[in-house]
């Protein structure tokens, strides 16, 4: 299997379907397009990647599943968006692309992520995601925890936070979590919920699997902020070390993180019941993630 292939095919299915979604509904505003523009300027879709993935091993109806996909890339949007304001990150390129707030200005980009960030809770609100009343609830219980306080967002005040103090290495992987690894860990459990065949011992393992894929992708993130290429990640390197962020480079050289990785994919595959087998496509993804390159 060529993960890669398989990575742009579903990305170009989920674009498709996104631009579609997003002039159905298209409201003529130039908060509207600002809020388009946060969503289809490009990106890996590795969020909604896991959930179709997911979702059809569990024979969940492509109906419902790429709503959820689609509820959680707007989520991942949003973040992005306000990640690059001024008073976060203040980025001027996004995929190679003006950020949000250089297109259309802060003010707008502000209301831009917020507002994706609702339509994503009302996309899981509505029965086209789900006939059952009690597992559209719990979604959005879930979704609302993991891109929260004790989430998404908590992690990115730490973020904020870590730049103007000495941390210690268990903080910034505490801080890796709740940024980036909590998102990847509802990417997971979300199908397991729309299914309907939750048991806390499949939630236990794909959720260990999510965590320890968002930990693999925020350390390559920092890894590619050192030594990437602007040209190839699309946006400015070597920002992170400069602003005395909370970098895992202020304790891991580069082939130090490349060992924590594979601990960490090899620790949510070896004893899975349903990622161990090496030809799994999630076995694969958690495997190649860690030499990617943007």
């Amino acid at each position: 299997m060529n993960i890669k292939l398989q990575l742009k095919k579903t990305a170009t299915d989920f674009n498709n379907y996104a631009k579609k979604y997003l002039s159905s509904h298209k409201e003529g505003t130039t908060l509207w397009d600002a809020m388009n523009y946060g969503v289809v300027n490009g990106g890996k879709r590795i969020r909604p990647f896991l959930i179709i993935e997911l979702s059809k091993l569990l024979n969940i109806k492509k109906t419902n599943y790429m709503r959820l996909a689609l509820a959680t890339e707007f989520v991942h949007a949003y973040s992005l968006i306000h990640d690059d304001l001024p008073g976060m990150d203040n980025d001027d390129l996004r995929r190679g692309k003006l950020t949000t707030h250089k297109k259309f200005g802060e003010a707008v980009a502000i209301l831009a992520g917020n507002s994706l960030l609702t339509l994503a809770f009302e996309i899981l609100a509505n029965p086209k995601t789900h006939q059952n009343n009690k597992i559209r609830v719990n979604l959005i219980a879930n979704l609302a925890k993991m891109s929260g306080s004790t989430g998404l967002a908590g992690g990115q005040s730490l973020d904020l936070l870590y730049e103007k103090k000495r941390v210690s290495e268990k903080e910034i992987i505490k801080m890796h979590n709740l940024k980036t690894a909590k998102l990847f860990e509802f990417c997971m459990l979300s199908p397991l919920i729309l299914s309907g065949k939750n048991t806390p011992l499949k939630q236990k393992e794909y959720q260990k699997y999510g965590k320890n894929f968002g930990l693999i992708f925020q350390a390559t993130d920092d890894l590619l902020d050192y030594e990437g290429k602007k040209n190839i990640t699309g946006k400015h390197t070597q920002k992170d070390l400069k602003k005395n962020k909370g970098s895992i480079l202020k304790y891991k050289d580069s082939k130090e993180i490349r060992l924590y990785c594979k601990k960490l994919a090899k620790s949510a595959t070896i004893t899975s019941t349903a990622f161990s087998k090496s030809e799994n496509i999630f076995n694969l993804l958690i495997h190649n993630i860690i030499g990617r390159v943007c």
